[in-house]
């Protein structure tokens, strides 16, 4: 199941809209589980593997506020479940289980939500392993942000730099502005890093990121100039549902 992208940093992805979970280990085998997902039976496998490896979950991120990026299960342990103050207050529990219920329905899902402000301004995770550095990229999801793991040279891009899925844009105000700062600031992060890991998608280099970017930054220009792009990443029927709802949404 996990697949490792560093020396501290394994990976899994789920065949349900290629969404990927994050182990980031320490010496000691405590680990921090970012973005656990997607079904019941996925966290159930996700716990008996790091058993089975000897490793112990010490705490959780969650990048941003849709419910298949902040999944709990009773096999996995109470800890702090992480994510910024905004994204921590965006949505009631009731709120993400109701999301979970109608995008994947037939499961019976242990928690949602629940997951534990970071103190304001707070700039790195306060845990003991491989630092984690917490990077703004606001514009898919309120709070949305990235996990930046220099001494692995991995970053943790939650639900941006897709080779699945185009931008998506948060539904509040200025979505788009926001969304082409946060690609900047990623851009900066990016070359510095081996392995850039969407939260859905294929793990990928510096190199392929790149261009994960100039297609993002095209998709927006388009998006936004009312053409049509051609992405094709569109491809696919539930994106190009959600590429042609943001359009509608669009002010004219």
């Amino acid at each position: 199941m996990l697949e490792q992208v560093s020396a501290r940093v394994w990976v899994t992805t789920s065949p349900t809209w290629l969404t990927t979970s994050t182990v980031v280990v320490d010496d000691d085998g405590a680990c921090l589980v970012v973005d656990p997902a997607l079904t019941p039976a996925d966290l159930v496998s996700l716990q008996r593997e790091l058993t089975d490896r000897g490793w112990h979950v010490a705490a959780a991120f969650s990048t941003h506020p849709h419910w298949d990026h902040t999944l709990w299960s009773e096999a996995l342990p109470d800890v702090p479940r992480w994510a910024t103050p905004a994204a921590a207050a965006a949505c009631t529990d009731e709120e993400l289980a109701a999301q979970a219920a109608r995008d994947l329905p037939g499961h019976r899902w242990d928690v949602v939500g629940g997951t534990t402000p970071l103190p304001p301004d707070t700039t790195e995770l306060p845990w003991t392993g491989p630092r984690a550095v917490v990077v703004a990229t606001p514009g898919h999801a309120p709070g949305h942000a990235s996990l930046h793991l220099p001494g692995e040279r991995v970053l943790l891009a939650g639900d941006m730099l897709s080779d699945v899925e185009v931008p998506l844009l948060d539904d509040g105000p200025g979505a788009v502005d926001a969304y082409r700062r946060s690609l900047q600031r990623l851009a900066d992060v990016v070359a510095g890093c081996d392995a850039v890991v969407p939260g859905h998608g294929r793990v990928t280099d510096a190199a392929a990121a790149s261009h994960r970017l100039a297609a993002d930054h095209r998709y927006l220009d388009d998006l936004t100039a009312g053409a049509e792009p051609l992405d094709p990443r569109l491809g696919d029927q539930r994106v190009r549902a959600e590429h042609e709802a943001q359009a509608a949404r669009l002010p004219v």
